[in-house]
């Protein structure tokens, strides 16, 4: 009835369309004011179409190929267009945007460059393994971390008791943090097991992050990555302690940055202005105060190896790779959680 509604002339349309039938009835009536017995002729008159090809394999008894042929269907898939355009515009994009922040930060905090010529070449290697160990512990840390998840340790992490994670994670860190800067450089065996439960113990407060999807840890890794090469070059070009001033407001920074990564733990739920304000706090002064670290850290570790050529101190880069990996860790971490955001506001 709706359908007749909304069409009105469809019904009748539809009708005018059919073939008038090849039947034809006659019939004979009686007028109404006649006595006799009414009489009837009727004539049915059947014409028989002529089969065509359509409707003779429509009544063959079908066979097993038949079957299967028909049976058959045709998938055509949509024509992609490649995406390299796309992703070399992006790689060009990324490439100039953080070409031009190193060339900016170089420009505005290392006016004042290296009036000895350059980096000497011991300063040069002790950099270089510095870096090295530092990509070598950060690799330890990612396959550890992985191979925690796999085996359900990420599950069991965050089913326990938020307290006893913060807790046992600081004083397993910090221990054997402690053991490491604590041990000889000549005691191979000691100092790189101490440096290998330093890492190992990173990975598995860390391991929970394996929970997001691996394109959004490679962009923060990258990230991460080229923040940190672009402040240690500014770090490593400057002049000569010309940013080692930076320790005691650093660890004043860290310290509130901590206490803001508490806040959580102590504030209602119904805080939520305060709970806002701590977490902004803990990303972005975060991201502040660990890249300030970072140039420190680089001028620290330059600083080092002149202490160390002039014979008062011996080389340590398994120390001053914690250092810098303590960096990377908070930096990456900061990042994670502001692309996580962003990923779930669009």
């Amino acid at each position: 009835m709706a359908f007749i509604l909304r069409r009105p002339f469809a019904v009748s349309s539809t009708i005018s369309k059919f073939p008038k039938s090849s039947t034809s009835i006659n019939i004979t009536a009686r007028p109404f004011h006649s006595t006799p017995k009414p009489s009837y002729s009727t004539t049915f008159t059947r014409t028989r179409a002529p089969l065509t090809q359509a409707t003779k394999h429509a009544f063959t008894k079908p066979t097993p190929s038949s079957l299967s042929s028909s049976s058959k269907r045709l998938y055509t898939t949509p024509s992609i267009p490649s995406p390299t355009g796309n992703l070399t515009q992006r790689l060009l994009y990324g490439g100039a945007i953080v070409g031009g922040a190193i060339l900016a930060t170089n420009l505005i905090f290392n006016r004042e460059t290296r009036s000895d010529g350059g980096m000497p070449p011991f300063e040069r290697a002790y950099l270089n393994d510095t870096f090295l160990h530092t990509g070598l512990g950060l690799s330890i840390i990612g396959i550890a971390a992985r191979q925690l998840h796999a085996s359900g340790w990420s599950v069991r992490l965050m089913s326990m008791n938020p307290w006893l994670v913060v807790g046992g994670g600081l004083a397993l860190s910090i221990g054997s943090m402690m053991v490491c800067r604590g041990t000889d450089p000549d005691n191979y065996m000691m100092k790189y097991g101490a440096w290998t439960a330093f890492n190992i113990t990173q990975a598995a407060v860390l391991s929970p992050l394996m929970f997001l999807h691996p394109a959004l840890l490679a962009r923060a890794g990258l990230y991460t990555v080229a923040m940190m090469g672009g402040i240690a070059f500014v770090g490593a070009t400057a002049k000569q302690e010309k940013y080692l001033y930076l320790g005691g407001p650093l660890l004043a920074g860290v310290c509130v940055v901590a206490a803001s990564g508490f806040a959580p733990l102590v504030l209602p739920a119904t805080a939520g202005t305060a709970l806002m304000w701590t977490e902004r706090v803990w990303l972005y002064g975060g991201l502040a105060v660990f890249g300030g670290f970072t140039l420190y850290d680089t001028q620290k570790i330059l600083h080092h190896a002149r202490m160390a050529q002039a014979g008062y101190m011996k080389k340590d880069v398994v120390n001053e790779s914690i250092s810098l990996e303590l960096d990377f860790l908070n930096i990456f971490i900061r990042l994670v959680q502001i692309l996580g955001m962003q990923r779930n506001r669009r």
